[in-house]
């Protein structure tokens, strides 16, 4: 008999882990950002629970910022497995007053995305959030559960996580309470271009290098668009980059790159010692940015 691949076994857990959201809960939603992660968890969801439909929408928070390319990506790939999408729209948050724009040179929608997650949230009455997040990415996604309980404001107490002792999943909740899941919480960044090199899953194309304008800020590579408040001091050059995660244009730099290929790509990440989140500028607020936006309602 052959031995199971170890992606066999991270494929196994998170189908177990999606079939359990899907039994313990009233009315999940998956959030889908257009990034590798979610991209996966799609894959995923195609082979927990086809050939039905998924028992739950894929739900999209759009900051109005997002790269064109992802875009384009989520539209295509909606269409093509046949799936409900529900879009939270940032700008419809900031145009009703919830929430206020920032201003000055380094202004980002990032931290917008909480107010219109949580009211995406509540309007649909959503007990349990699918999302891709990885133990591996940043440190305070290591004090998550599978199961994360949030509180009916949608805030994260680290310090009443449930025991998820053998596998077993605790779903229950209190009303208006509800659950972040993290079905590929066990892998790391590696596992899942691995994944999907094995499962020649296509991706949005800013995953692989390409030439952009860019600009230098904060001593990182931000693409030149309409989205940054670029002055005189910003020099826009023509560099061949990739980007390892997908978010708000704002704050999500991209890296120099010849990895046109997905094999060149992980032997990219291999040999690096920066991880993935190295390249986002919200991180680098403070040593507990994430954590904090994290209690705060953020995915």
């Amino acid at each position: 008999m052959t031995k199971p691949d170890y992606l066999d076994e991270l494929e196994a857990e998170a189908i177990h882990i999606l079939r359990e959201v899907a039994g313990q809960f009233e009315k999940p939603a998956l959030l889908f950002s257009g990034g590798k992660d979610s991209i996966t968890l799609v894959r995923l969801a195609e082979k927990a629970f086809r050939p039905g439909k998924f028992p739950f929408p894929l739900v999209h928070i759009d900051t109005g910022h997002n790269f064109e390319e992802t875009i384009r990506y989520r539209d295509e790939m909606v269409a093509r497995i046949g799936e409900k999408l529900i879009v939270g729209h940032v700008q419809d948050d900031i145009d009703a007053g919830r929430v206020v724009e920032q201003k000055g040179k380094n202004a980002s929608r990032n931290q917008l995305q909480t107010v219109t997650l949580l009211n995406t949230i509540a309007r649909h009455q959503f007990d349990a959030c699918i999302g891709g997040a990885r133990r591996d990415e940043e440190k305070a996604r290591a004090k998550e559960r599978v199961f994360s309980v949030r509180d009916e404001f949608g805030q994260w107490n680290p310090k009443s996580q449930r025991p998820e002792l053998w596998d077993l999943y605790n779903g229950k909740i209190h009303k208006g309470e509800n659950v972040r899941v993290f079905p590929i919480s066990n892998w790391t960044e590696l596992d899942v271009w691995n994944y999907i090199r094995r499962e020649n899953i296509p991706l949005p194309s800013i995953y692989f290098a390409h030439e952009r304008d860019v600009i230098t800020r904060n001593g990182q590579l931000m693409a030149a668009s309409p989205f940054l408040n670029m002055d005189d001091e910003d020099v826009v050059q023509r560099k061949n980059v990739r980007f390892r995660t997908v978010g708000d244009m704002s704050c999500t730099a991209a890296v120099e790159s010849y990895a046109f290929e997905i094999d060149d790509i992980i032997a990219e990440i291999s040999a690096s010692n920066i991880s993935e989140r190295g390249a986002r500028m919200d991180d680098k607020v403070s040593e507990a940015a994430m954590e904090d936006r994290k209690k705060g309602g953020y995915f």
